[in-house]
């Protein structure tokens, strides 16, 4: 009788919580179906009765725009043409001319010209305008127009005019079949120690990575520094193929947890490995995301490599693409990264912003411990601490907004017609006078402002519009104040500036092979890898935690 009740009373229990799950996904989808339709009845009213023309594509999208801001930043509304950029990144191939650009009102702006392609065989150079295609003019075009201009079929030609220093210049350019290699170099930096740095995790990545791998084996190499610095990630496959590469077939990798059961996975190696025994460095840094932690989180939680740098950027959220209608597409964020350990990569809690709108840090909450392989103690709460930490400078906020801007970009294409061209890369030397010449150019930038220049200088306006002054003077002598704010902020962080600067006139004089070959004999993080390389019991001595 007793288990008769019981039975009875389960039974019971099981009918209320089915009962309470069906009304409550019923709730949910009559409360989206009921803001769907207010929105519907709301755009037909707008578009039949408002007074001015309304533009019904733009009106969505910012309404879906707004819809999405308050979520993650990775969470993403895509139109057609975004779509097909966005396959385009993925596939890492193009018909094109081989520039990476920025939209401005005037046209395109070319920010990078990449060696051999058809704008480099045309002398184009960084800072150029394209101001018009084939007599269309692109001034005050939108972006997702402009885009089109440039693409397109291989070996189709077309004309443009674009500026350069109030110059307008006539040109016709043939375009080429892009190939973007997400290893864009490789080489010894001495007989023993291969470098090989990758940019992003495109499709491409683990094949260019083994490739690499391979070309360096035949040329000696015994050691490796695998530079992952300001890589943001990308693809989860190619990630988990290259963590591959030096893990055994059957180990985890990473694991997802989602909302939806059947998107939380756990994912392993399956094939054999290319070299278990190499040492490897792998250098982050605050600009490494995504696929970079799953891989640099799973060769530090098997101790099968040193991770040296910087605490890295801390995007441990996984995006999937879904179809929308008319050939429109969602990347929505379904679940979370975990390395084999079980630390959860995330920094930043969207989920709960407070009242000003600022975002918390799952690090500021609580750090929770785990062991590597070796029994050596890893922390989760954002990112991957590196074994061996490199110090620098921590970017003030000025300094941020700096780095933001295109402020460096302006002042460097300044410089290259302004100085003395360079020739030998053997030769370049970065001086202190660069700096300091920036400093001067930041101290004279209209275009750069920080946020209290920018309201004061909206105060002076309101001020100066509704009164007669005499107050000349004291404002000036608080707008300097306020300058020399900004540049004592911008100092502050002159290590991490440089880098950005060499960097910047390295690719405008000898591409971005000029930049690697560069960092294989000044750069102090990589200098540091081969050091400890070279210290092999002290390398041991990290990984195993004693």
């Amino acid at each position: 009788m007793r288990l008769f009740n019981l039975k009875k009373s389960t039974a019971f229990v099981l009918i209320g919580v089915t009962l309470f799950l069906t009304y409550s996904f019923k709730s949910n989808f009559f409360e989206v179906a009921k803001q769907i339709e207010i929105y519907n009845m709301l755009f037909k009213e707008l578009n039949m009765y408002y007074i001015d023309e309304v533009n019904p594509a733009e009106l969505t999208n910012k309404a879906i725009q707004n819809t999405l801001k308050d979520l993650d930043p990775y969470t993403s509304f895509y139109d057609e043409q975004a779509v097909e950029d966005a396959r385009i990144r993925r596939a890492g191939e193009y018909g094109g001319i081989g520039v990476a650009v920025y939209y401005t009102k005037k046209g395109i702006q070319l920010k990078e010209i990449y060696k051999g392609y058809a704008a480099d065989r045309a002398n184009l150079k960084a800072g150029d305008v394209i101001i018009s295609v084939d007599g269309q003019s692109l001034k005050e075009m939108e972006q997702a127009q402009c885009a089109l201009f440039l693409k397109g079929i291989p070996k189709s030609t077309f004309d443009v005019e674009f500026e350069r220093n109030g110059r307008v210049f006539k040109k016709e350019l043939s375009r080429d079949k892009i190939i973007v290699n997400p290893v864009p170099f490789s080489d010894m930096i001495d007989q023993e120690t291969g470098y090989i740095p990758l940019t992003e995790f495109s499709e491409k990545a683990s094949f260019e990575v083994k490739k690499a791998y391979r070309k360096l084996k035949k040329l000696g190499m015994t050691k490796l520094v695998f530079d992952l610095r300001s890589n943001p990630g990308g693809s989860l496959l190619e990630a988990i193929h290259i963590s591959n590469f030096f893990l055994p077939k059957g180990k985890k990798i990473v694991s997802t947890k989602a909302k939806v059961k059947k998107w939380s996975n756990t994912y392993f190696s399956k094939n054999a490995p290319l070299d278990l025994e190499i040492p490897i460095v792998v250098l982050v840094n605050g600009r490494s995301a995504s696929a970079s932690e799953i891989v640099s989180g799973a060769l530090q939680d098997y101790d099968r490599a040193v991770i040296m740098g910087q605490r890295s950027f801390g995007k441990g959220l996984v995006q999937r693409y879904r179809e929308l209608t008319y050939g429109t597409q969602l990347k929505v964020t379904i679940s979370k990264y975990y390395t084999p350990s079980g630390r959860c990569i995330q920094e930043l809690d969207y989920a709960n912003r407070d009242e000003q709108g600022n975002i918390p840090k799952f690090s500021d909450a609580r750090i929770n411990a785990f062991q590597t392989t070796n029994g050596r103690t890893v922390y989760d709460g954002g990112g991957i601490l590196p074994d061996v930490v490199i110090q620098t400078s921590n970017a003030t906020s000025v300094t941020k907004k700096l780095l933001a801007s295109r402020t460096i970009f302006n002042f460097v294409t300044d410089y290259y017609y302004q100085k003395k061209p360079l020739t030998d890369l053997e030769r370049f030397q970065f001086s202190d006078t660069v700096f300091k010449d920036f400093i001067e150019y930041v101290r004279k930038d209209t275009v750069f402002k920080t946020d209290e220049e920018q309201l004061f200088r909206r105060a002076l306006s309101t001020f100066v519009k509704d009164k007669e002054t005499t107050l000349d003077k004291e404002f000036k002598k608080i707008h300097e104040v306020l300058i020399a704010d900004k540049i004592s902020d911008i100092s502050k962080n002159k290590d991490l500036i440089e880098d950005f600067l060499k960097e910047e006139i390295l690719t405008r004089y000898f591409y971005q092979e000029g930049v690697y070959k560069n960092k294989l004999k000044e750069d102090r993080v990589l200098l540091e890898a081969v050091a400890l390389l070279k210290q092999p019991k002290k390398y041991l001595k990290v990984l195993s935690g004693k």
